[in-house]
């Protein structure tokens, strides 16, 4: 005769370090606002216009001939050929196809080299605030993460390049650092990162760097944000991240890519393979056309977020308490209230009594607590006016 054993009482849960993770306070300030027709969404960061038709119709011809089926982990060699063939152009160095691994989104791409990297115990450190997932991810992993803050200094986001050699010491694993950066904007100037690097070199660190907003600066002088790669010399322990979401508008696409020492490229396909296995050929198609054709639509896209982010600085400004540093790049205004301490609360409230959808600068630390993150990657600049007109009003009551 069959027993049946009763049920365990105790309750089921997951691994400390996942019980531990901070849920998103941006997706909990737009879940407060999603669906509301009266509500002005910036909170999520994402422009408001639609992937180019030509990058639309490349998947779909991709489609139309069958190319359904599983490919290499690594990506389709004419996807990694037009990464490095792209890469070299924008950064003026040789970078080959052997470095390259194509990879489901910059978010997996950020993970899988925590994954390749980090064991449980390693000290991380990371340029504050940034965006959580950045921060979260050596966590999952039971990292340790230091925080090394950015100021606002004459008016503009600045990093203490001092503190930050300081935290970087022997042992210390891996350097995390997003420019430009979001949520502020902050572009690391050419002195900047040779010190970084040399230092790094000197003890053996690992850099990984999101270059995700890379394109995405201000000063139309420069084609891209200063990057580690124009400076990368064989044995160099690091690790860029890029993303064709913000560029190029394919947010949801999710495909993006690595580059990688030599070295890594065996145990990244083995990571890629376990993780997701390959990209959907379709996306891989539409990728490489991106890169191959899409120059005119960055600089327009460029110049469109110049245009954005000063009118909507501008008009931030004549607001009374408003502070709004200046930045190099990205596609965000990172401001304040005067007297506002707390952030969430505070765009909650923008949501319930303005109808106005911002992230709270908490989402990115406790750097960000007070501040408010504000996309102007908008096509519309009366949308922004219109925002910041329901601000000023909040304000004045």
């Amino acid at each position: 005769m069959l027993t049946t054993m009763p049920p365990m009482t105790t309750p089921v849960h997951t691994r400390p370090a996942i019980r531990d993770l901070g849920g998103s306070l941006i997706r909990e300030v737009a879940n407060a606002g999603m669906g509301r027709a009266d509500v002005l969404p910036f909170w999520f960061g994402e422009s408001d216009q639609s992937t180019p038709q030509f990058i639309r119709d490349a998947a779909i011809q991709s489609i139309a001939t069958g190319e359904t089926f599983y490919s290499e982990n690594l990506g389709r060699p004419w996807l990694r050929s037009a990464i490095a063939q792209y890469l070299s152009r924008l950064h003026g160095r040789d970078i080959g196809v052997q470095r390259i691994g194509a990879v489901a989104s910059g978010d997996a791409g950020l993970m899988l080299a925590n994954q390749l990297l980090l064991s449980p115990g390693d000290r991380v450190v990371a340029v504050t605030p940034l965006w959580p997932n950045l921060l979260e991810m050596p966590r999952i992993l039971g990292a340790q993460v230091e925080r090394v803050p950015l100021a606002v200094r004459q008016g503009r986001w600045a990093l203490d390049l001092d503190r930050l050699l300081a935290a970087l010491t022997p042992g210390t694993r891996m350097l995390i650092i997003n420019s430009p950066n979001n949520p502020t904007g902050w572009t690391i100037d050419e002195e900047g990162l040779a010190a970084v690097l040399a230092h790094c070199r000197r003890h053996g660190i690992w850099i990984l760097s999101d270059d995700v907003y890379e394109r995405l600066v201000y000063d139309p002088g420069q084609a891209s944000a200063p990057s580690f790669l124009r400076h990368y010399q064989p044995g160099d322990r690091l690790i860029s991240v890029n993303s064709c979401s913000k560029a190029w508008l394919m947010t949801g696409w999710r495909v993006g890519w690595m580059v990688v020492p030599e070295s890594l490229e065996a145990d990244l396909g083995k990571l890629i393979e376990y993780n997701f296995s390959c990209i959907f050929e379709p996306v891989q198609r539409a990728a490489a056309t991106a890169l191959a054709q899409g120059e005119a639509h960055v600089a327009r896209l460029r110049a469109g977020l110049v245009d954005s982010r000063r009118l909507l600085a501008d008009a931030l400004r004549a607001v009374p308490g408003v502070e709004v540093p200046e930045a190099g790049g990205a596609m965000y205004v990172f401001f304040r209230l005067a007297g506002e301490r707390d952030s969430l609360q505070l765009a909650k409230r923008l949501v319930s009594e303005a109808g106005l959808g911002l992230a709270p600068g908490a989402a990115f630390g406790p750097e960000g607590e007070g501040w408010l993150r504000w996309c102007h990657a908008v096509a519309d600049g009366a949308r922004l006016l219109d925002g910041v007109q329901r601000l000023a009003r909040f304000v004045g009551k």
